[in-house]
């Protein structure tokens, strides 16, 4: 039996990485490509704030091509839903038969919801490959693997803007307040992936100026060293 075609939502962080180690090591899958939300404005990803060289970067030593959701700033629901539409447009045109998009959604039912009408509407199906792991365990496992990240956006209303650019590590982990989701999965943070086994080299980063926006939302900004691949 051939693997099926799948697309990976990419944010750049540790979940939609986890959830494209778990379609690798699954032979019904063939990931073929990552699609991304882009701020066109900022050219930065959306909510996480990653620099659009940075998120081009992570692709190309990941091996899989880049298709973009580009959005302007400020903008709606209904121009977000209207671009996906003609990005899962022109990958059906790139890889006909494509019909599946997979998210590293962990347990948030209305988001899983809202991403199934979202496709549905479009003939695609929701692919959710880490659904109902704990979290806990998922992220001791990201780090005990290898896999490294920073922390690049941290909502201030549930966590202190202090973890904001640090590493995605044991230590991180250990400290967080009770309440908060080891994998963030409340929006409590975001995160950059930039090293570890799926990346056929790591990326070159430096930790740039850390903003303050919309009085709530910590940004650390991470841009490639000369010597990024």
């Amino acid at each position: 039996m051939q693997p099926v075609p799948i697309l990976l939502a990419w944010s750049g962080g540790k979940d939609c990485l986890m959830a494209l180690q778990h379609l690798l090591h699954d032979p019904r899958w063939q990931p073929v490509g990552l699609l991304t939300t882009v701020n066109r404005t900022y050219q930065r990803v959306a909510m996480h704030g990653t620099r659009q060289e940075v998120l081009q970067a992570q692709a190309d030593t990941l091996g899989l091509p880049l298709l973009e959701v580009t959005l302007d700033w400020p903008g709606g629901n209904e121009a977000y839903e209207e671009a996906h539409a003609l990005a899962l447009a022109e990958a059906r045109m790139r890889w006909p038969g494509l019909r599946h998009c997979a998210f590293g959604d962990l347990f948030l039912e209305d988001v899983r919801d809202y991403r199934v009408r979202q496709l549905g509407r479009e003939g695609w199906r929701a692919v959710f490959p880490l659904w109902g792991e704990d979290t806990a365990v998922l992220a001791r496992r990201f780090v005990g693997e290898g896999h490294r990240a920073v922390l690049c956006c941290v909502d201030t209303q549930q966590l202190d803007a202090s973890y904001c650019g640090r590493p995605f590590d044991n230590a991180l982990l250990d400290g967080l307040p009770t309440g908060v989701d080891p994998c963030g999965e409340r929006g409590e943070f975001h995160t950059l992936c930039h090293a570890g086994p799926l990346f056929r080299r790591p990326l070159a980063l430096r930790r740039g100026e850390s903003t303050l926006r919309d009085g709530r939302f910590q940004y650390t900004d991470f841009l490639l060293s000369r010597d990024a691949v």
